[in-house]
C-alpha cells in the first residue's frame, strides 16, 4: 500500500519561494523530503508557481538593494604575512619617523585636544 500523497499548499509554496527558500527549507516546512519537492517540481503547475514566485522574490531583492540602498553585509578578514594574524603593537615606534612626520603627528594631536579656556 502506498503512502498518502503529501499535501503541499501552492499559496504557502509561493510565499516560501518568494522569500528565496531552498528546497530543503520548503521540504522542512511541509514535513516532506527534498525528494518529494524535486518530484513535485516536475509537475508543471507546481514548477510554474515556484519559478514565478522566485522571480518575484529576486526582483524584490534587486529593488530593495538598488532603490532603497540595502546592501549585503560582507564580512572580511585581513591577515598578515603568510596568512597569520596582523600584530599591532600597543605603542607605536616613533623613532623611525622623520622630523616632518613628527611635526604632522604633533599637529594632529594638538587639534584633537580640547582647547582650555583661560
Amino acid at each position: 500500500m502506498a503512502r498518502p500523497k503529501a499535501k503541499i499548499d501552492l499559496a504557502e509554496l509561493e510565499k516560501l519561494c518568494a522569500m528565496q527558500c531552498t528546497d530543503e527549507e520548503i521540504a522542512a516546512f511541509f514535513g516532506v523530503s527534498t525528494k518529494t519537492v524535486e518530484r513535485r517540481r516536475k509537475v508543471q503547475r507546481f514548477s510554474d508557481v515556484m519559478d514565478q514566485a522566485r522571480a518575484k522574490g529576486a526582483a524584490s531583492i534587486f529593488l530593495a538593494k538598488n532603490l532603497l540602498g540595502y546592501r549585503d553585509v560582507v564580512a572580511s578578514e585581513l591577515s598578515g604575512p603568510d596568512g597569520r594574524p596582523i600584530s599591532i603593537d600597543s605603542r607605536p615606534n616613533l623613532s623611525n619617523l622623520s622630523d616632518e612626520e613628527l611635526d604632522q603627528l604633533q599637529s594632529l594631536v594638538d587639534k584633537a585636544q580640547p582647547k582650555r579656556s583661560g
